[in-house]
């Protein structure tokens, strides 16, 4: 089976479906299958718009049976407002070819358009970056294969009617993306509402849920780490890894971290990956910078090292549709604290396996942030039942097959209805899941897939 994934970014760009799309890649070759990736030269976000970031060198690497392409970005002045009035034309293909906030690149448009090698199966993420995601329903249907669509919803503060992540994940030519999709791949039960809420027909919708491999986030030297930080042996540590933003809930967490030192409790804030311009803008003026240890972007053994050092996790995120952070924090008994909105509000329990605040509510995370460091009863207990809960739920290998048992039956779907006109996905049968789904249903908890409509 030949699979190409289209991503806005690969590795070694930072990112949680850049690695996901990774492993799903490293799988597919695991199990005899031929991979091409396309992708763009892009590894810090904001080269997407600006040429003075870190980017690859563009190119083909034919590695069989890999096939890595990235393609160069187009950039030019005054980009933002020129494709915003673009954008503005009622036609949804335009629109996703014109969103501002996308990695545009007219090489990887004009290759797709020139692709006849091997293909049985298009796959693609993420949201909100339409440019790539609508070259791979391109291929699709010049070649007349499945086009499947892992979206990674942020789905926001659910709050607020009028919250501004939402709205941008759920742009109409967004929702258009969703309804050309053969299969949407979704991680939680809220983002299967939102997609499903979106006009996608509930067969085909896939409850995926991620996975995460503990050998690729524990046995770190926790010693080692904390003398690195200059931290004593009994001094509470409180880790966060993301893009450092005010998506990523990164100033939210530096505010309330403020609050709780002004109260003369002592601990810890340890920040580590790529640092966005929001952050950098807030970090000039913050103080005090002493309680704050910034590392930057980590190697596996500095990650290693780093949940080993900490004694709980914080991502107070308003961008996220699950958080496989969250994962490698649990993986190492540490607790969570989360923001209630997207894919973090399902996956962590309250007072189970972690702590939540309200979205945006600096004050609440602070009262939550000062209980972790204060009760480390609280930080074992939380911090036992999420390693538990990890070793139960999240094994990679499940959620993996999953998506290449998917693929592979959505693609036998397509084959047996050969010589119809390929207009419609909804030509493919949801019936070829059921024995999938009678599988899948008799592990509990495990991955799900609802082969009937309600």
């Amino acid at each position: 089976m030949h699979v190409a994934h289209f991503i806005q970014r690969y590795p070694p760009a930072l990112g949680g479906s850049e690695a996901y799309f990774a492993r799903l890649a490293d799988y597919h070759l695991a199990c005899g299958d031929e991979v091409s990736v396309w992708t763009t030269t892009a590894l810090d976000l904001e080269s997407f718009w600006r040429s003075d970031r870190q980017e690859a060198s563009p190119g083909r690497i034919l590695s069989r049976p890999l096939d890595l392409r990235r393609y160069s970005l187009c950039r030019f002045p005054g980009r933002r407002y020129i494709l915003k009035s673009f954008s503005l034309v009622p036609v949804r293909r335009w629109q996703c070819l014109t969103m501002p906030c996308n990695p545009h690149s007219p090489g990887m448009w004009r290759d797709v358009g020139r692709y006849t090698g091997p293909l049985d199966a298009v796959h693609a993420t993420a949201f909100p970056y339409a440019f790539p995601i609508l070259c791979a329903l391109r291929l699709a249907r010049q070649r007349g294969v499945p086009f499947l669509l892992t979206p990674f919803l942020h789905l926001g503060n659910p709050d607020n009617p009028s919250d501004q992540t939402r709205k941008q994940y759920t742009a109409p030519p967004l929702r258009w993306l969703l309804r050309q999709a053969d299969r949407v791949f979704v991680q939680t039960r809220l983002e299967w509402d939102a997609v499903v809420g979106l006009g996608v027909p509930t067969r085909r919708v896939v409850l995926q849920g991620l996975g995460v491999d503990s050998t690729d986030c524990t046995g770190g030297d926790r010693r080692i780490a904390r003398k690195g930080w200059s931290v004593g042996p009994e001094e509470v540590v409180v880790g966060h890894l993301a893009n450092q933003s005010a998506e990523k809930g990164s100033i939210d967490l530096l505010k309330a971290a403020k609050r709780v030192w002004a109260e003369g409790h002592r601990f810890r804030l340890v920040l580590a990956g790529p640092e966005m311009t929001n952050f950098r803008t807030f970090w000039d003026g913050f103080t005090p910078k002493e309680r704050v240890t910034r590392l930057g972007v980590l190697t596996d053994a500095q990650k290693r090292d780093f949940y080993a050092g900490i004694d709980a996790f914080a991502l107070p995120s308003r961008s996220d549709s699950f958080g496989l952070v969250l994962l490698e924090a649990w993986a190492n008994g540490r607790p969570n604290l989360v923001y209630r909105a997207g894919g973090p509000a399902e996956l962590v329990r309250d007072e189970v396996d972690g702590l939540q605040a309200h979205c945006g509510d600096v004050q609440e995370l602070a009262r939550n942030l000062r209980r972790l460091v204060t009760d480390g009863t609280l930080r074992h207990r939380l911090g036992q039942a999420g390693q538990e809960r990890v070793e139960r739920d999240f094994r990679w290998g499940e959620k993996l097959e999953l998506v290449r048992e998917v693929i592979r039956e959505v693609r036998e779907g397509v084959e047996h209805s050969a010589g119809q006109e390929h207009k419609s996905v909804s030509r493919v049968s949801a019936g070829s899941f059921l024995p999938l789904c009678e599988r899948r249903a008799a592990t509990e908890g495990g991955p799900y897939i609802d082969c009937h409509p309600p």
